[in-house]
């Protein structure tokens, strides 16, 4: 089982900057990559940003240019920096892990942007 525990999130300005942490722990060995998501319309979560073990990235076309991703593959951590935050960016931020089929979700961040 892999344990994943976020970090960071907060109540920023519109235009602000906010940093996640998200540490993998437990059987973390063979992991594919991590990845933040948030609930998109229709309650479903939606992929922001996404590193995979050999450094890949991928975004959400609404991120790209303001948020990035980085990892720590000796740390087993993944980290989310959000530039001019936008009040659409609010929303409940989830990192996952994946290995496999398997998909390994954390508690969630709360991220609100303030006007």
């Amino acid at each position: 089982q892999v344990r994943m525990v976020e970090s960071g999130g907060g109540l920023v300005q519109a235009g602000g900057s906010l940093r996640l942490s998200c540490t993998a722990s437990g059987s973390t060995f063979k992991l594919d990559g991590m990845g933040w998501y948030r609930h998109a319309p229709g309650n479903q979560r939606e992929m922001v940003a996404h590193i995979t073990s050999g450094g890949n990235t991928n975004y959400v076309d609404s991120v790209k240019g303001r948020f990035a991703i980085s990892g720590d593959n000796a740390k087993n951590t993944v980290y989310l920096q959000m530039n001019s935050l936008k009040l659409e960016d609010t929303n409940v931020y989830y990192c996952a892990a994946d290995r496999g089929r398997n998909r390994y979700w954390g508690q969630g961040a709360q991220v609100t942007v303030s006007s």
